[in-house]
């Protein structure tokens, strides 16, 4: 059977943990190649591991998509490890959250710089590359097609309460995706985006559980987890009564890596489990 994904390479940022890792996993299995990126060396060494085990190939690149040198950095490994940049995925991302007059200008640009400014430098420095390899595909008479897949959120589209950074950069993320879309098609490339609703990591785990605490990003400890009354109430407002998982949240973007979805493009994706609004 051939692999949809064969020879393709993919970058996934923030592939080390939670749904990015799903992503990377689901990408490998269908035969792509990966540069895998997380904050810590050793979740993005074991994601690795767990692809070349599984018969894929995958190089790391570990740093935060904020730095001003990662983009390049990024794009430069994919290139000089496979020469190729077939599907980017700007998954990485967290939360820090407050009510607006309580936000400092930290928190604000913070959740910019990771959900809107990293991906655009990303995608900026990938141009070159992309083009290049565009042309001369052109000119040997072949069309490849090539994939973006932006990852925003119901709160980008709704809203949230408390979150006025994060979905101020959310829905930026929908903009920046319909405008590539309209860049980038004529290089064969499609650029969608998925909104994640609720799923389950260790950002929205039950504060009650181990999982409950702070995790380190940027030299900062950032509270995570969720009230487990206030998730509780969350997931009954989802049609299907629960959280998504890791690798439910991998499918729906693996549907705009495919062959299938080659004429589909500048579209947003709502994966929520069928929850509409907030």
């Amino acid at each position: 059977m051939t692999l949809k994904l064969e020879g393709k390479t993919a970058l996934v940022t923030g592939s080390g943990r939670g749904i990015g890792r799903s992503i990377a996993l689901r990408l490998a299995a269908d035969g792509a190649r990966l540069v895998i990126n997380d904050l810590d060396d050793e979740p993005a060494q074991e994601t690795a591991q767990a692809i070349r085990d599984a018969g894929g190939e995958a190089v790391v690149c570990i740093g935060n998509v904020t730095a001003p040198d990662f983009a390049e950095r990024f794009i430069g490994t994919a290139w000089n490890a496979y020469k190729g940049a077939d599907i980017i995925v700007n998954n990485a991302g967290y939360t820090w959250d407050s009510v607006i007059q309580k936000m400092t200008d930290d928190q604000w640009y913070a959740m910019l710089d990771c959900h809107l400014t990293a991906p655009f430098r990303i995608l900026r420095a990938a141009q070159p590359v992309i083009k290049k390899l565009a042309k001369a595909e052109a000119e040997e008479g072949r069309r490849v097609m090539r994939k973006v897949v932006n990852v925003s959120s119901i709160a980008g589209l709704f809203g949230n309460a408390g979150q006025a950074n994060y979905s101020a950069a959310k829905a930026g993320i929908v903009g920046m995706t319909k405008t590539l879309a309209k860049e980038w098609g004529r290089m064969n490339v499609t650029v969608n985006c998925v909104a994640y609703g609720l799923i389950s990591t260790r950002l929205t785990s039950s504060t009650s559980g181990a999982d409950g605490g702070t995790a380190s990003i940027a030299g900062r400890e950032i509270k995570v987890g969720v009230n487990p009354d206030l998730l509780e109430a969350m997931e009954k407002g989802i049609p299907l009564g629960r959280a998504g998982t890791p690798d439910e949240a991998a499918g729906a973007v693996y549907l705009f890596c495919i062959p299938e979805s080659d004429y589909v493009s500048g579209q947003t994706l709502l994966c929520s489990g069928g929850l509409t609004g907030i």
